[in-house]
């Protein structure tokens, strides 16, 4: 991503332009972790005001994308396996909970939903910017966190949704995570089509196992 894609410009919705462009340069690996956020230089980058940027700042903030430090001020967050892990055992909790329960009770609108859902994902991954892959990928655990009700487990998941972006991006740049993963959510959609709660909640496990474990490796232990 250059500057001329960063730079925004049309103003609806200013703050959520600014905070989504800064989120997929972060995701995308254009700011690295370590890097500084410098305020003037992001104004001209984006071409918005340092107010804009600054509560764009604080929403990234909040996500866990950025961390502000006493001397350097905002930086992109380091990613490190400890957090990993623990982003991972979060998932783990509540999507397995969540697939099992959508699995006892989905309609076969939520089942043609999915369905809808994965042919978007494959189509995000189709594309080498990979720019619409955290809308695809969120709109497919969207239906199956709507469809079980779990409504607060949802809202825990979003706060996540930063940090679960840029793992996802760190593990797709395997090759093989790009076949297996979009694999392991159609064995999850196909176990809540047939209803199988248990099925459904296994297939999120190993979904979820198998992208620890190729973070674990290009992170290390640290």
């Amino acid at each position: 991503m250059d500057d001329a894609e960063l730079r925004i410009n049309v103003t609806p919705t200013l703050r959520v332009q600014v905070v989504d462009r800064l989120r997929q340069a972060i995701i995308g690996g254009r700011f690295q972790g370590g890097d500084r956020l410098v305020e003037r230089t992001l104004c001209d980058q984006l071409g918005v005001s340092r107010s804009v940027v600054r509560e764009a700042i604080r929403t990234l903030e909040a996500e866990g994308l950025v961390d502000t430090t006493p001397r350097a001020g905002p930086i992109v967050a380091r990613l490190d396996w400890g957090q990993a892990a623990q982003v991972y055992a979060i998932r783990r909790l509540l999507e397995a909970d969540a697939a099992a329960a959508c699995a006892r009770m989905a309609s076969p609108a939520v089942q043609a939903d999915l369905a809808a859902a994965l042919q978007g994902i494959e189509a995000a991954l189709a594309d080498p910017a990979r720019a619409r892959l955290h809308d695809a990928t969120t709109a497919f655990y969207r239906i199956i966190f709507a469809a079980a009700g779990h409504d607060i487990a949802w809202q825990i998941v979003q706060r996540l949704n930063g940090r679960i972006s840029r793992l996802r991006a760190l593990t797709l740049a395997t090759s093989d995570r790009t076949t297996s993963g979009p694999a392991h959510m159609a064995r999850i959609a196909a176990a809540i089509a047939a209803g199988d709660a248990g099925a459904a909640a296994d297939a999120v496990r190993a979904h979820l196992d198998d992208a620890a474990r190729i973070a674990q490796t290009l992170l290390g232990d640290a």
